[in-house]
């Protein structure tokens, strides 16, 4: 499937990346007037960083640092701070008349649900004595079992159909400075890091109101291609948990947020399609978070410690290693012969180290041998050689 940019519709080349709009473009929004400005980027808007197109010029870091959303202020044009690593999926169809036929689906579930709250024959009241439910109650009892499961269940169908699928993760964090820690770390996992590797193509995130609101939060959005996809859903669920800590407040399709469907809705339709809790149990959740935690309050000096444990090993090494035993020469040890322990020597070494022996004992060998054959000279005769011993004396007489 083809893929866009969530501030693309039928839209421009990457090249052209300021004409593109979120998430349709200017004649759907005209034909549907349903547009307000939290759902559209503004042309233009320095506020947004497309990796194909602004990574050459701007680095994903200067964009972070200097747009911050505990510190940009909307103005009434400026609602959110993009970051985007690729072309998201574009529509198949006409949105005019996607948005026509969801629209007429929600109109017939608020009608439906109107009709029960203003039914004279259902009591304000639930009575224990008489049996009979509260309008709350009965309209509870609808939301769960026929109306609104029945408006779901056609708008999932009309999103498939009509090839509009894409929606997001939602996440809600308080306004304090953490917004722009956890902001950063989400967007640079997006483009780099494990966000990277699933089906999320997109991140936005709310900047602050024009005017103080008690106990603000900050919206954050991570956007997929398709939302019915439970797979890949849940793949970007996990790394937002594992590797990043977060509490996820459910996914939204973009087609919901179109048609206006929010908590409070007349309809009293779920602003949410998918939580959590529909792909794990809440203790597996809390045991991905519980180890993200964890691995934070590890030293932060992890890469050296393992530098330092690998030469502390090294060095272990260096000290269990047992020291070589030199050989002896054969020759210090003259009454000796060569030891066993030694090893055989090389047959070519041991020849010339006998050649070399025996060059070595051929003159001793003349030298004996014209010792012996020498005459010994007679008494009293010249000769160089030492003189003769003196008679001993004889015996007294």
């Amino acid at each position: 499937m083809a893929r866009r940019a969530p501030a693309s519709s039928f839209t421009s080349t990457c090249a052209d990346r300021h004409n593109w709009l979120h998430p349709f473009t200017e004649l759907t929004y005209t034909l549907t007037n349903m547009f307000n400005k939290e759902d559209t980027i503004p042309l233009k808007d320095p506020y947004s960083w497309f990796k194909p197109v602004d990574e050459a010029t701007t680095s994903l870091d200067n964009f972070l640092a200097k747009c911050r959303p505990s510190m940009v202020q909307d103005d009434g044009t400026k609602p959110w701070i993009w970051v985007t690593r690729e072309s998201g999926p574009e529509e198949g169809d006409d949105m005019s008349e996607t948005l026509a036929e969801a629209t007429a689906v929600l109109d017939a579930t608020t009608k439906k649900v109107e009709d029960i709250q203003n039914d004279a024959s259902i009591p304000l009241r639930a009575s224990k004595k008489k049996g009979t439910k509260s309008k709350k109650e009965v309209r509870e009892q609808a939301r769960q079992s026929l109306v609104q499961a029945e408006a779901a269940e056609k708008l999932r169908e009309i999103s498939i159909r009509r090839k509009y699928c894409n929606g997001k993760w939602q996440l809600y964090i308080p306004h304090s400075g953490i917004v722009d820690t956890i902001w950063s770390s989400l967007a640079k996992s997006l483009i780099y890091g494990p966000l990277s590797s699933t089906a999320a193509y997109c991140a936005k995130v709310s900047t602050c109101p024009r005017e103080e609101v008690p106990h603000y939060q900050h919206v954050i959005c991570i956007y997929m291609p398709n939302v019915y996809d439970k797979d890949s859903v849940e793949e970007v669920m996990k790394v937002l948990l594992r590797h990043h800590g977060m509490n996820l407040s459910g996914v939204k399709s973009d087609l919901y947020t179109v048609i206006g469907i929010k908590s409070k809705h007349p309809s009293g339709m779920p602003s949410t399609i998918l939580k959590a809790t529909d792909f794990i149990k809440d203790s597996e959740i809390k045991e991905m978070k519980d180890a993200f935690y964890a691995d934070l309050k590890k030293p932060p000096a992890a890469a050296g410690s393992s530098t330092k444990t690998e030469t502390k090993d090294k060095d272990e090494k260096k000290v269990d290693a047992k020291p070589k035993l030199k050989k002896k020469k054969q020759n210090e040890d003259p009454f000796g012969s060569a030891s066993e322990d030694e090893g055989v020597e090389d047959a070519s070494t041991k020849g010339k180290q006998h050649a070399s022996e025996d060059d070595d004992e051929k003159p001793r060998k003349n030298a004996k041998m014209k010792a012996a054959t020498r005459k010994r000279p007679r008494d009293g005769s010249d000769s160089d050689d030492e003189p003769p011993p003196k008679a001993k004396r004889g015996a007294r007489k």
